[in-house]
């Protein structure tokens, strides 16, 4: 018996496979080229339009990497310019202040009540950008946002117990940037 004679094994039936080719398989058959060819053109034709869609896709992706990165290095290199413009009308307020001071005749209740002002608008300022002052003078020690810087016999006040503030200490939205100078009060 040669190759040719011998008889060919029986396809297995495989559990759930249909004997029938799949829809494009049963309209393409190797009598029918022009069909075949017509498959192949869509087919193609398909692939094309995937490609371009997938290099629009990988450029507008690049495009948005580069404005995202550019976005945030003008966010770094800006991200002060805001609390900038807030200080620069308290400069110009110790300027004028400074010049006045500086002048013949100067008055010390006018350099006093300009003072205050330049300090209420420096503190507006940074209140507006989420800093608070620490200034804790008679509430109880907390390690977390003061630092002690002596401590001092107190019988009119329970023991640690901020008795004055040395140093204002400040918070910048809720973390500490600078802790409290405090003096403690202590048992006698």
């Amino acid at each position: 018996m040669t190759p040719q004679d011998t008889p060919k094994p029986q396809d297995e039936a495989v559990p759930g496979a249909t004997a029938e080719p799949t829809a494009p398989e049963a309209a393409v058959t190797a009598e029918d080229p022009p069909q075949l060819q017509a498959l192949l053109e869509d087919a193609r034709a398909r692939a094309d339009d995937h490609w371009d869609q997938l290099l629009r896709t990988r450029a507008e992706m690049e495009n948005l990497q580069r404005r995202q990165m550019r976005e945030l290095e003008n966010a770094h290199k800006f991200a002060l310019e805001g609390f900038l413009r807030e200080l620069l009308p308290v400069r110009d307020s110790l300027e004028l202040g400074y010049d006045a001071a500086h002048a013949e005749g100067a008055d010390i209740a006018k350099l006093r009540e300009g003072t205050e002002l330049t300090l209420k608008l420096l503190n507006d300022s940074m209140t507006k950008f989420g800093v608070e002052v620490v200034a804790p003078e008679g509430e109880p020690f907390n390690p977390e946002l003061h630092q002690a810087m002596t401590l001092v016999p107190r019988d009119d006040l329970p023991a640690n117990t901020v008795v004055s503030v040395v140093q204002k200490g400040y918070r910048l939205n809720g973390r500490l940037v600078r802790p409290a100078m405090v003096i403690v009060s202590r048992q006698p």
